[in-house]
């Protein structure tokens, strides 16, 4: 598709920053192991807060690789970006379960937001603008690109966000006197 051609220079810089994002992730989740936080409940609460911003960062990875490989047709790139994009709905619904799941911590009204309704909104964007490629494919390809910075913008607010949990746990656990003998 001559279409994507003005759009590498985009994707390799949202697909490296996506990669490096995922690789400071695991640094936050290894450090969580040092904190206490590697009880089972707490392990459910990691998985339900920090595995979707995972997901989020390899769906960026992974747009920026489809729509940077050569000789796709519109059935290739629309079919492979409506499949992410319908994917990514599908796992919002199992964010929402794990949210409900765990029990360490009571998701608040911004966490719903981060987690799960931007996530949303980003996964059907991509989704409506890979249905866009048949019949405006400028138009869809910026829409495309929006959802794809979006899922980037929601990655990074929500790595953040783990990394201040991991920081407060840790430093409320040095805190703690130790246990008497």
């Amino acid at each position: 598709m001559p279409e994507l051609a003005g759009w590498d220079t985009f994707y390799v810089i949202i697909g490296s920053s996506a990669a490096a994002l995922t690789g400071l992730m695991f640094v936050v989740i290894a450090l969580s192991g040092e904190t206490g936080l590697a009880t089972p409940d707490a392990i459910a609460t990691i998985r339900a807060f920090s595995t979707p911003t995972l997901v989020h960062f390899g769906a960026v990875l992974l747009l920026a690789a489809l729509l940077t490989t050569p000789g796709h047709t519109v059935l290739t790139l629309s079919g492979s970006l409506g499949a992410c994009g319908f994917i990514g709905l599908c796992f919002t619904r199992w964010v929402v379960l794990q949210m409900r799941r765990q029990t360490v911590y009571k998701p608040v009204g911004d966490d719903w937001l981060w987690h799960v309704g931007m996530p949303l909104l980003a996964y059907l964007f991509l989704f409506v603008g890979a249905t866009g490629l048949w019949w405006r494919r400028a138009p869809a390809l910026v829409v495309i690109a929006a959802a794809a910075l979006f899922l980037l913008y929601i990655g990074i607010h929500n790595a953040w966000d783990a990394a201040i949990y991991v920081s407060v746990a840790r430093n409320k656990r040095r805190q703690e006197p130790p246990p008497h003998a």
